[in-house]
């Protein structure tokens, strides 16, 4: 799908079980865009435990390569130690750039300068399996983009409105 049809589409994708589950919000923007621009300032805007980092990928630091389309990744909750640090960094930026790639290899968005891929990631502190994190990131980010790219499925939207008076969430205990 070109950059220009994907401007400011939204999704989110989990892919898991806790603790080495993975939670993920997605945003597709096109360069020169609004969209584009809150995506360059996410990406020039660190924080105390939050850096953002542009997704690459090699066997050592000195050959990374820039993954296409251009994906930031922000972690939504700072590493509590070095452990959990190297699960959001590594194993998450990894699973990151596999899931894009899944995207770009199946057609759905093209890997060129103009698309631009920003991925908002949690990891439980408790995450501990950098395998199984890697796999879940993948997941979770392949459908989000996928999603975001083109749309969610209409029954589902229409089960989500008909079920709206009573559908749930795992942080809400109410009726």
């Amino acid at each position: 799908m070109a950059a220009e049809d994907i401007d400011g589409r939204f999704a989110q994708g989990w892919g898991g079980a806790a603790p080495n589950g993975v939670h993920v919000n997605v945003l597709l923007a096109r360069r020169g865009s609004a969209t584009g621009a809150v995506v360059a300032g996410a990406f020039t805007n660190p924080s105390a435990g939050f850096t953002p980092v542009l997704a690459s990928v090699g066997p050592d630091q000195q050959s990374y390569e820039t993954v296409h389309p251009p994906t930031v990744v922000v972690n939504k909750i700072a590493p509590v130690d070095e452990r959990h640090e190297k699960l959001i960094f590594g194993a998450c930026g990894a699973g990151v750039a596999r899931g894009v790639l899944d995207v770009v290899a199946s057609g759905t968005i093209d890997a060129d300068q103009d698309t631009l891929v920003l991925v908002s990631l949690w990891l439980d502190t408790a995450a501990e399996d950098e395998t199984t994190v890697c796999a879940n990131a993948r997941t979770a980010v392949a459908a989000a983009v996928a999603e975001a790219a083109v749309g969610r499925d209409r029954a589902a939207v229409e089960r989500l409105v008909a079920a709206r008076d009573t559908v749930r969430h795992p942080f809400y205990d109410g009726a």
